[in-house]
Parts: structure tokens; C-alpha cells; sequence
């Protein structure tokens, strides 16, 4: 309830109107509402980490770079769009980059009987600890780890994922998320006729065509993916064994 002197959130936590003009100077941040202190969602003990808001789910910022399609589009909605690219009910999923969750939560929704859910930064696991859009994380039929893809992948048996859904970090901070040898991982991981997703970012580059996302395309098609395809509007590529 909102009155002449404060807002009230419920009876242990309000805030005045001074702390509420505090707030909307600091634009694009999502605060938590903590025994009366308003926290913002961020982490900046190595990097900055942050959720910032949209017009629905919060979306994740990693030193000024977001990390999930926005504009024109809510994250959740983006992030759902790239699962029903790949996966069918009762399908086993692999999702290699899993950020704050989306993907994953949407892959169980579609009917997914078990999501394996990879995200390397604790920074980005304790913030999606914190984000109500990220909770069905814990679900049943959802598996989260902690650790990197490329290392982890190499262990996984082979031929025993139906779909995997790869939206990794930009290439600077994860080349080898991009590599011929990673792409064979994840087609040995598959099992025939499996199908990726993958999110390669900038929807005009692969509209027009790109160096770098014809490269994507060329180590796919070298490590033995079939039908390789763009998908403009979800920035990404398609692909099958």
C-alpha cells in the first residue's frame, strides 16, 4: 500500500518515500526486499553480475553484456522459443549453459522427463537462487550442476540425450563452447536423430551472413551434424545427427 509517507510492503518492511526516490535514480536494477533494506540483485565479487528488469522475467547481465534475447521479447518467452526448437515430450535434455534457468524449466514444461541443467559461475547460481522466475529449477525431473560443459561433457555416456539446448557465453569468454571438438562431444552425446539448438547471438550477422557464424555452421557440419540451419529471429542455429 502506498501512502503520502511511505510504501508499505507488508507489516515488517516499508520504505519511505526518500528511500523510494533512491531507488528509481538507480535504473535497470531489481532490489530485494531484506528486513526493511532494499538489496539489489547483483554480485560484483568477481566481475558484475546482475539482474535487470523487463517488461516480464528479470534477464541476466554480466559486466554490462546481457545474456538472453530482450528486445521485442521477455526472456522467459525467448528462451522457451529456442526449447520448442528441439524438444519433444518425454524427451532427456542437456542444457549446456543454463544461466537462470529458463530453457530448462521451459524443456520440463514442453514435457521434457529429465532436464540435466550445467552453469558454470556461482555468481549466476546465486542470483537465480533469487529470482522467483527461476524456481522451478527445482522441480523434480530437473538435475542442476555446477561445472563446466567442456570438462563435463567428456564423461556423460554416449547416445544419451534426446535434444541439448548450448547458449553459451559470448566467444571472448568461451571459445571452447564454440569448438569443432565440443560440437563432436555434444553429437556424441546425442542419440540418432537428437537435435541442438544452439545461440550464437546478432540476428543481422546471421541474416547477412557472418564469418563468424558461418564458422559455427562449418565445425557443426565437420563434426558430423545433418541439417544445419539458421533461426534468425532466435538467433541461433538448428541441428540434427
Amino acid at each position: 500500500m502506498l501512502s503520502d509517507q511511505e510504501l508499505i510492503l507488508d507489516e515488517d518492511n516499508r520504505l519511505t518515500i526518500g528511500e523510494l526516490k533512491k531507488i528509481v535514480k538507480k535504473k535497470q536494477r531489481i532490489y530485494l526486499c531484506s528486513d526493511g533494506d532494499m538489496v539489489p540483485l547483483e554480485d560484483r565479487s568477481s566481475g558484475y553480475y546482475k539482474l535487470a528488469p523487463t517488461a516480464g522475467a528479470p534477464l541476466l547481465e554480466i559486466s554490462g553484456v546481457k545474456m538472453h534475447i530482450s528486445k521485442g521479447t521477455d526472456p522467459y518467452i525467448s528462451a522457451s522459443e529456442m526449447a520448442e526448437q528441439v524438444v519433444s515430450q518425454g524427451d532427456k535434455v542437456l542444457d549446456c549453459c543454463s544461466g537462470l534457468g529458463y530453457a530448462a524449466i521451459a524443456a520440463h514444461r514442453l514435457g521434457a522427463r529429465e532436464v540435466l541443467s550445467i552453469e558454470l559461475s556461482p555468481e549466476v547460481m546465486g542470483l537465480r537462487a533469487l529470482n522467483p522466475w527461476s524456481n522451478d529449477l527445482a522441480k523434480e525431473g530437473i538435475v542442476q550442476r555446477q561445472g563446466n560443459s567442456f570438462e563435463l561433457i567428456n564423461s556423460m555416456t554416449a547416445a544419451s540425450f534426446d535434444s541439448v539446448i548450448h547458449d553459451p557465453p559470448r566467444f571472448s569468454l568461451a571459445g571452447e563452447l564454440y569448438s569443432e571438438a565440443f560440437y563432436a562431444e555434444i553429437l556424441r552425446v546425442l542419440r540418432r536423430h537428437g537435435k541442438l539448438f544452439h545461440y550464437t547471438g546478432n540476428p543481422h550477422m546471421i541474416k547477412r551472413g557472418s564469418g563468424f557464424v558461418d564458422g559455427v555452421i562449418r565445425r557443426l557440419k565437420a563434426a558430423g551434424f545433418k541439417r544445419v540451419e539458421k533461426v534468425p529471429h532466435l538467433m541461433g542455429v538448428r541441428a540434427q545427427k
